[in-house]
């Protein structure tokens, strides 16, 4: 038998998922995470997992494995010491950046430093200019000086080299990183024109350090992760989720690393839409609530739209991102008092170590899981009884608070879990509401651990009528692994007024084709597994930012659509995002962007639907407001048969998740397993 298997961690649980390639049969495991060593509990998971299922060391056909090590690294700063090389004159465009304060109000804040400290930064006297033509040339004399003060500085693991224009000609970078490799085999090196190929310097510039200053810490955790896993799995092939929504190899993981900074909200993302797909359900926003954060992700027509700018702790990344929209509020987000003497939930989380405090592990502070347990909605066995609930705990530790604010126990519990939920509806809004879309015209699928036990509420806030809840809500990043592809971005920037000829974009088209045949080719990917889909970058001429007009797909190489589909697609696009658009205004082609897919084996999966009639296992008092508490049944989700309607009150609870179904709504269990919630609003 041959085995796939999905490995996602969060911040607070570790989560895999294993699928049959032969039979379709799905397991799922479940562990805390590791803070320390993300990889210990990625190991010890995939032990547990191999002795729960009894697959065999050669029956791993394929590792897939979300990663949050370069987010976290990102966000404590925790990468190598890395050195700069730019263009004379350029040395401070990391700290110049945009002149756009995040916080236009906040006269205290600062942007926070440069991961490249001034000193760190070095010129050669070189310039190409916004043709790609040599002004003036880089010499081998200037290459060896700028190597040699860089050999001069202590402890430097890494170095990232971003020239003017080296997007258009990319010969002075390459020149200075063959060099480097030279005189300097062990260090890091990012060149600009590899790691993000097109204008704007600031945020070429910016990504470039970043993926830089990721790539010793990255590496590290790669390789010996590769090495732990070959030993359980000496066959399997390993691959890295990207931001993108693709699986790349753990090699190419080791040189773009910045290209995992969403890695696992992605596959949630992803495996969303799998599972969706399953119901009929194209239309959905996502809801991915778990220990630490919630990622909402609007998706139309069956695809997530992808952004190709993104902040991430103060950092400028311009890379092709699934728009996932984050939210400090999880399962694990600590409520207190804030100076204004109100309610505040998060950001800050109790995370795995120490945890919540009902987990028993130590946590003292008061926090969403806590204020769930009290008020009955979470049951007191997790993770299919690895893991028991205390309540008694987290009454202690939401006691002082509640009495602070003069509450009852299951007041002050209601209260933070109203906050919580306020805090998901503006992220909801943001991704819908902001962007021109209707809320009450998608479905809500909430996944995560943490998912289900507040979609109902957020939902009929928002006035969305039906929530999807996928058959493992809270292994579903997992899952998304499972069944995402290999999949490879190139891009081409060939600023041109679109009304002229167009030869040099359809050049920039072909040698981008050309680049994914080679990449298809390094991947030994089959003819009839080869995916292309072409995108074009186009704004009105003064515009700052382009929108993404779709220009074709196939399974060969793609060609540039004609003008007038290219501007009917623009006008579009324009409508759908300003709500309006200028036909006899000047339009020019900014980027070209492919997209190679290569796509794995993925075996269906087999649904075991029980037959038995459901009966609840238990009823307990659940507080659904803060009148009193409504003797509520428990239903085990393994027991519930296709078919079956449900009227809440009723807590649904399965090995990854838990599901409230509040008195004001009703849950289905369609033909695939999922559930269908129907809300009274």
């Amino acid at each position: 038998m041959s085995w796939v298997v999905g490995v996602d961690v969060g911040g607070t649980f570790t989560d895999l998922s294993a699928r049959n390639l032969e039979t379709g049969k799905s397991v799922v495991h479940k562990r805390l995470s590791t803070p320390d060593d993300p990889s210990r509990a990625v190991t010890e998971g995939f032990a547990e997992l191999k002795q729960k299922v009894g697959i065999q060391d050669h029956e791993a056909e394929r590792f897939a494995h979300g990663t949050t090590v370069a987010t976290n690294a990102l966000l404590q700063r925790r990468g190598g010491k890395i050195a700069v090389i730019t263009t004379r004159g350029f040395r401070d465009l990391l700290e110049i950046g945009r002149q756009v304060r995040p916080r236009i109000y906040d006269l205290q804040v600062d942007a926070p430093p440069s991961l490249a400290p001034r000193h760190q930064r070095f010129e050669v006297n070189e310039r190409i200019d916004a043709n790609g033509n040599v002004v003036t040339e880089l010499t081998d004399d200037d290459i060896d000086r700028v190597i040699g003060e860089i050999e001069n500085l202590e402890g430097i693991e890494g170095c990232a080299v971003c020239l003017l224009f080296s997007f258009l000609n990319p010969d002075h970078e390459r020149r200075i990183g063959e060099a480097i490799q030279r005189r300097c085999p062990d260090l890091f090196v990012s060149l600009s024109s590899d790691v993000q190929p097109e204008f704007r310097e600031f945020e070429r510039f910016s990504t470039t350090v970043i993926n830089a200053f990721l790539q010793p810490e990255v590496s590290r955790y790669m390789d010996r992760l590769k090495t732990e896993i070959a030993k359980d799995a000496p066959k399997a092939a390993f691959g890295v989720f990207q931001s993108s929504g693709g699986l790349m190899s753990v090699e190419r993981g080791s040189q773009f690393p910045v290209r995992t900074a969403l890695s696992g909200p992605a596959a949630g993302v992803v495996g969303a839409v799998a599972s969706a797909a399953k119901s009929g359900i194209t239309d959905l926003i996502t809801l991915d609530m778990g220990g630490t954060s919630t990622d909402v992700c609007l998706i139309q027509d069956g695809s997530a739209s992808l952004s190709n700018v993104r902040d991430i702790a103060g950092f400028r990344i311009r890379l092709p991102m699934i728009d996932i929209h984050t939210v400090g509020a999880g399962g694990g987000s600590i409520a207190y008092l804030g100076a204004d003497g109100l309610l505040k939930v998060g950001p800050i989380s109790a995370g795995a170590v120490p945890g919540p405090a009902c987990y028993g592990h130590g946590g003292t502070e008061p926090t969403v899981s806590d204020a769930n347990s009290i008020l009955g909605r979470l049951p007191e066995s997790l993770v299919g009884g690895g893991m028991t609930l205390d309540r008694s705990k987290a009454v202690e530790a939401l006691k002082p608070l509640a009495n602070e604010l003069g509450f009852t126990i299951e007041k002050a519990a209601s209260g933070i879990l109203g906050i919580v939920t306020s805090n998901m509806v503006r992220a909801l809004r943001a991704v819908s509401i902001e962007q021109g879309h209707d809320p009450r015209e998608f479905a809500l699928m909430p996944f995560g651990g943490a998912g289900g036990l507040h979609a109902a509420d957020i939902a009929r806030e928002l006035g969305m009528p039906r929530i999807l809840i996928p058959r493992s809500p809270g292994i579903l990043c997992a899952e998304g692994l499972i069944v995402a592809d290999l999949q490879e971005s190139f891009v081409g920037t060939c600023r041109t007024a679109i009304d002229a000829p167009l030869d040099a974009v359809m050049s920039v088209v072909e040698a981008l084709n050309t680049q994914a045949e080679a990449w298809f080719e390094d991947e030994s990917v089959a003819d009839d597994e080869r995916r292309f889909n072409l995108n074009v970058d186009i704004r009105y001429v003064g515009q700052n930012y382009e929108l993404s007009v779709h220009a074709g797909h196939g399974n060969s190489s793609v060609s540039l659509p004609d003008t007038e589909s290219l501007k009917t697609g623009f006008f579009a696009l324009h409508d759908r995002s300003y709500g309006h658009h200028d036909p006899h205004a000047l339009i020019e082609i900014v980027n070209i962007r492919l997209l190679a897919t290569a796509r794995l084996v993925h075996a269906i999966e087999v649904e075991n639907a029980p037959t038995n009639e459901a009966q609840p296992i238990c009823h307990h008092y659940v507080w659904f407001d803060t009148d009193k508490p409504v003797s509520t049944p428990i239903f085990e989700r393994t027991d519930l048969p296709v078919g079956l309607e449900l009227q809440g009150p009723a807590i649904i609870t399965q090995i990854d998740a838990t599901t409230v179904v509040p008195p004001w709504a009703t849950i289905k269990v369609d033909t695939v397993l999922n559930m269908i919630m129907e809300i009274e609003l």
